[in-house]
């Protein structure tokens, strides 16, 4: 399962039946960690654009 359902799952628990962040990941089998990471590129295009550049 994507790890982006499972959070979405976890986000759903915490609304619906008002359990904690730690209690829903461990529902839906996803750390912590990775509930609360945020990439920081949303896309590789500023890369390729540069490297492009160089290249």
């Amino acid at each position: 399962m994507p790890t982006q359902a499972r959070k979405a799952w976890a986000v759903q628990l915490q609304e619906n039946h008002s359990v904690t962040i730690a209690m829903s990941c461990a529902i839906v089998g996803l750390s912590r960690c990775a509930y609360y990471y945020q990439p920081k590129l949303p896309d590789d295009s500023v890369i390729v654009s540069v490297l492009s550049a160089i290249y």
